[in-house]
């Protein structure tokens, strides 16, 4: 008789995390169910959502809403994090894995914020809630490039950081979802990139590698409230992190 393999769902399965969850947590051998509107399971409606969770042993919660407004993506957390809970409970889930922010604490407004949110949402259910905070990741700087870019100049807030893959990422929650400490953590575990980098420096390399027709020029923005939390260092993981490569080089030359 063939025994049957432990299932575990990905919320956010097409997200820039959750693919790779999906792709690391099949790769070793376990039955991943995806989680993603486009496969017609909605963590905010609830969609589909009790199905997609029977028979499921752990929830990776990597789901992002559309938008990184603090009041939006607050609700869009809390609301996730109470249905997956809640539906989860019903269908026996034994535990929920979050990822979340290196730093988020330290922030008094914006998308920081409702990340904090989230982890409190999640550890506020039923089920055991583990949360692991990840530094930027390298797609990140892409993304900022894009944002900043005002005809050929791209604005960039200057940032101290430890890039880190978001494959390196992922490997590092489903080691959580399918082999996870005894009891929730005390504190929080924290994973970022092997060196710490320059954000500015950094994607001054991402464009002139990827041929991107911009020049880079950092910026700091007085009006933000929490300006000084980028420069100081403030989102860079403590002492007892685990830090993983590739470096963000490493990482562009791989393409």
């Amino acid at each position: 008789m063939t025994q049957a393999r432990t299932r575990i769902a990905v919320a956010g399965a097409t997200g820039r995390v959750g693919r790779h969850v999906v792709d690391v947590l099949e790769a070793r051998g376990y039955e991943v169910v995806p989680i993603a509107r486009s496969r017609g399971v909605d963590v905010i409606t609830g969609a589909g959502l009790a199905e997609a969770l029977a028979g499921v042993e752990a929830v990776v919660d990597a789901a992002t809403g559309a938008s990184a407004d603090q009041s939006a993506a607050t609700e869009f957390f809390t609301t996730a994090s109470r249905n997956l809970q809640e539906e989860g409970a019903r269908a026996g889930v034994r535990r929920i894995v979050v990822v979340s922010i290196v730093g988020a604490d330290r922030f008094s407004v914006g998308y920081n914020v409702a990340k904090v949110a989230h982890e409190r949402a999640a550890r506020s259910g039923p089920i055991p809630a583990f949360v692991l905070r990840a530094t930027q990741f390298h797609e990140f700087v892409e993304q900022l490039v894009r944002w900043g870019t005002r005809g050929d100049v791209a604005y960039v807030q200057r940032m101290r950081t430890r890039l880190v893959a978001a494959r390196t990422v992922a490997e590092a929650l489903a080691d959580l979802a399918t082999n996870p400490p005894p009891e929730p953590q005390a504190g929080t575990p924290e994973i970022g990139g092997p060196r710490e980098e320059s954000l500015v420096a950094m994607a001054e390399l991402f464009v002139a590698q990827r041929g991107v027709p911009v020049r880079v020029v950092g910026v700091s923005d007085p009006g933000e409230p929490n300006a000084d939390l980028f420069e100081s260092g403030a989102l860079l993981p403590g002492p007892g992190a685990t830090l993983a490569g590739p470096t963000f080089e490493e990482w562009l030359a791989e393409g």
